[in-house]
């Protein structure tokens, strides 16, 4: 009986820890910045047409909205 709650004891407590190493994996801000700029980089290496034509797009969305607001009478 001890051996099978012990037993149980030591699965939870290995599943509680694998838990909160995944968690603690999860909130590092740090570690997912890095990850995802390394993604970036990938992605901008392997094509960078659509790179290239989001930043124009933003760029224009932002031209856009500053012509807007001078303008405009408010």
């Amino acid at each position: 009986m001890t051996d099978t709650v012990s037993s149980t004891v030591s699965t939870a407590r290995a599943r509680l820890e694998q838990t909160l190493d995944a968690i603690d994996e999860k909130l590092d801000v740090q570690k997912q910045a890095s990850e995802l700029a390394e993604r970036v980089q990938r992605s901008y290496r392997a094509n960078p047409v659509p790179w290239i034509i989001g930043a124009t797009a933003a760029a224009v969305v932002v031209a856009g909205l500053v012509v807007w607001a001078i303008v405009t009478d408010d």
